[in-house]
């Protein structure tokens, strides 16, 4: 047996406990977990509310994290073998699904970069395909994947990175070159901001905000010659997961949907973004606060700020 965060009921807080080894099959690797993020999406699955969870609870969760295999080497991995995720003394992933850390990144600073900057480097490397300098918006750019977001944008050479979201205090302290307060004064911001030219927008939070953006980006008169493209891609719901959507908004403007998430890319593809991302690291030094926590503290860790990431070290 080994020690574990387990999840024994959907919406409960995880339990630190012993749990059953995994023993790999062919194909596969035990991993000695050395660090593992607590994300959204950690959270969301262990709730049952994640379009991926599964039917059951009874499982460590974590879909990342990095460690050493059996070899010795210290690898990232991702999509570990339910139901032995990254919160856990040992995991179990499939041999394609790892990829080497840097020796100049600590595990814990490169599990909380790939946990916060591989949403955004899949999209605008694989979905948006940022070109050059093109702009770039961020919608919920206040958390931690936001912000990191901003800073993968200038590391593809976007033009313009602009921040929006709900705190004025959060927004002035990150590195964008605008900022736009979702108040009730945003609109006339927003519809300035796509009068001058986006071309792309991350949106982390889909809902009432996602409407509000959507609208401006449509307000303008319709142009004969036809509109300016505006990749718009969806990362994550937790401000609503739907909104309405006028037809003649698709008709009118330039505006391309896009999703980016487990589905739209190939996990292969996710892992080799990951690889690119921690690569990239070791001359961009991106700035990602986070905290670290023994596995032992999963309750306090769970309960705890969400405003910071948290890395569980599961052999502390």
């Amino acid at each position: 047996m080994m020690k574990a965060a387990v999840v024994n009921a959907f919406g409960a807080t995880p339990i630190y406990q012993d749990f059953p080894e995994p023993q790999a099959a062919p194909g596969e690797r035990v991993i000695a977990v050395r660090a593992a993020p607590l994300s959204p999406i950690v959270r969301a699955l262990a709730a049952g509310r994640h379009y991926t969870s599964g039917a059951s609870a009874g499982f460590a969760p974590g879909i990342d994290g990095v460690g050493v295999d059996e070899a010795g080497r210290r690898i990232y991995f991702l999509f570990p073998k339910a139901p032995f995720g990254s919160m856990a003394q040992r995991s179990l992933v499939a041999d394609d699904m790892v990829t080497p850390v840097p020796d100049t990144l600590t595990d814990e600073y490169a599990a909380a970069i790939a946990t916060a900057g591989l949403a955004s480097w899949n999209a605008l490397s694989r979905r948006a395909r940022l070109d050059g300098s093109e702009v770039v918006m961020v919608l919920g750019a206040t958390g931690a994947a936001g912000a990191m977001a901003l800073q993968v944008a200038r590391h593809f050479g976007a033009g313009r990175v602009i921040a929006a979201g709900r705190n004025a205090a959060k927004l002035a302290r990150l590195d964008a070159d605008e900022t736009i307060v979702l108040d009730d004064g945003a609109d006339a911001a927003l519809r300035a901001r796509f009068e001058a030219g986006v071309d792309v927008v991350l949106d982390f939070v889909w809902g009432e905000p996602a409407a509000r953006v959507l609208a401006a980006a449509a307000a303008g008169p319709v142009m004969r010659g036809g509109a300016p493209r505006l990749r718009y891609v969806q990362l994550g719901n937790i401000a609503g997961e739907s909104i309405a959507l006028r037809a003649d908004l698709l008709r009118s403007t330039g505006l391309e949907l896009l999703g980016c998430g487990i589905g739209s890319i190939a996990v292969k593809e996710m892992v080799a973004a990951a690889g690119e991302l921690l690569a990239a690291a070791t001359t961009t030094r991106f700035d990602v606060p986070f905290a670290s926590m023994p596995l032992h503290a999963i309750a306090d860790a769970w309960n705890g700020d969400g405003d910071v990431r948290t890395i569980l070290t599961p052999q502390g």
